[in-house]
């Protein structure tokens, strides 16, 4: 059993643009994160349907990139929406979940890509592999807030 928690939440306006941080957002089933590039269909690899509403990625990936390969990359920087804490999030692929009220089911990996590196710059899809976070579904509509708990 765990429980775990939002460490942050960022997201973009358009595709490439940088991420910014905010203490809430708006989750929207069919939809995504309220103002986020991928709600509003203007992401690099927007497709229509389910693993493009919401991405998280665990804080310990993060700082396990900078322990192990010495790349410091900031949260917003890995392009994820949701930075959880204490969140097994390659367990959750094919669960539902909780974030806060929000219900979401996990949808698959979201592997480091080329186009991640040549974003920040840095050489992340190797640290990154295999923990670079969840592409996810929401299921019911909420507002998802930095503290709020994560639990199956």
């Amino acid at each position: 059993m765990w429980n775990g928690t939002v460490d942050s939440i960022h997201i973009a306006s358009a595709a490439k643009a940088a991420m910014r941080a905010v203490d809430q957002i708006e989750a929207i089933p069919g939809v995504g994160l309220e103002g986020d590039r991928y709600a509003l269909k203007l992401g690099t690899f927007y497709k229509p349907g389910p693993a493009f509403e919401l991405t998280l990625i665990e804080a310990e990936a993060i700082e396990a990139i900078r322990r192990e390969y010495k790349i410091d990359l900031a949260a917003g920087e890995a392009r994820r929406n949701v930075v959880t804490r204490g969140v097994p999030l390659n367990h959750l692929v094919g669960r539902e979940f909780t974030i806060g009220g929000v219900r979401i089911r996990g949808i698959r990996l979201c592997e480091p890509c080329s186009h991640l590196e040549a974003i920040t710059g840095l050489p992340v899809i190797q640290g990154l592999r295999h923990r670079g976070g969840l592409r996810a579904q929401i299921l019911t509509p909420g507002v998802i807030r930095v503290g709020a708990a994560v639990n199956e």
